[in-house]
């Protein structure tokens, strides 16, 4: 019955954390042990942090969230909305490092 539960938390590690954001700004970033997530919108920054550890298997020292509204645009003379999205800087302890090139 415990590794029924166990699997359980590993899923729910795996909503909370959706993609790497991918950016110059983000690579930029990554030289002051800060990486960049896209999360959930309904995640809080406990969440983040233990999903964080438990996936990649490093000590988070501080998370940020930022909450990015989408953008009215128009295409073909029709307006839409992007989604919102929720992204979190991570910021690991000195010495550590996340390689999200490879797969978890």
């Amino acid at each position: 019955m415990a590794k029924a539960e166990k699997k359980a938390v590993e899923n729910r590690h795996y909503d909370v954390i959706r993609a790497p954001h991918i950016t110059e700004k983000a690579t930029m970033a990554a030289e002051h042990n800060a990486v960049v997530f896209k999360v959930a919108g309904d995640a809080t920054k406990p969440q983040i942090k233990a999903a964080v550890e438990a996936l990649y298997g490093v000590e988070v020292t501080k998370v940020n969230t930022i909450n990015v509204k989408g953008k009215t645009k128009r295409w073909k003379g029709k307006p839409y909305k992007r989604s919102d999205e929720k992204k979190a800087v991570i910021t690991l302890k000195d010495g550590q490092m996340i390689d999200y090139t490879s797969g978890v």
